[in-house]
Order: C-alpha cells, then structure tokens, then sequence
C-alpha cells in the first residue's frame, strides 16, 4: 500500500468513530432531555417518555423533531430559550459521558 492508500483509510476509520460518537452523543443527549422534561411534567415514567423523545429523532435530519416533541409536550412548563439551552446542556453532558465510557 502506499503513504496516500494509508492515509485514505485512516481518514475513513477516523470519520465512521466520529460518525458513531456524534450518533450516540445525540442519542443520549435526547435520553437526557426526556428525563429532564419527564421530571418537568412530573411524569412518573421517565424512562419510558425519554424512549419517547429518542425515537422523535428519528423523524427527520437535525434537532428540531427533537425540540417540536419537548415544546409541544412541555407547552407553558419550559420556554423556547429554556429548551434549546437544556439541549446545549444536555450535549456537552452526554459527550463528557461517553469520552469518559470509552476512555478517550
């Protein structure tokens, strides 16, 4: 193989881990934001609403299913500011936790 061939296949290896890290960063950080609003609405099933905000993901690209199910769920509880903030939050927190997991 040559210097160029290496390099290529470094670089795929690299982007499929930082591929799967930012999915499963995203998955938790929606996990985290289920409990977090679960807790808001004093729903006694947390785990369950939280399953709940995961799959909302998976409607389409990018965060704002996400935030639809939380501000339509949440309604007067949480203010946009307060969502998108907790969503920021929640982020930084689930990568803090899975760099941690995998030792990286």
């Amino acid at each position: 193989m040559t210097t160029f061939d290496d390099r290529e296949q470094t670089f795929e290896k690299k982007f499929a881990h930082d591929s799967e890290m930012q999915f499963r960063a995203e998955a938790r950080r929606n996990k985290l934001l289920g409990l977090w609003a679960a807790e808001l609405m004093g729903r006694p099933d947390a785990e369950a609403y939280a399953a709940e905000v995961v799959r909302a993901d998976f409607q389409e690209a990018g965060d704002e299913d996400v935030f639809r199910k939380l501000s339509g769920d949440l309604g007067d509880l949480a203010t946009e500011a307060e969502i998108r903030k907790q969503m920021t939050e929640t982020m930084a927190k689930a990568k803090a936790q899975i760099l941690t997991e995998t030792g990286e």
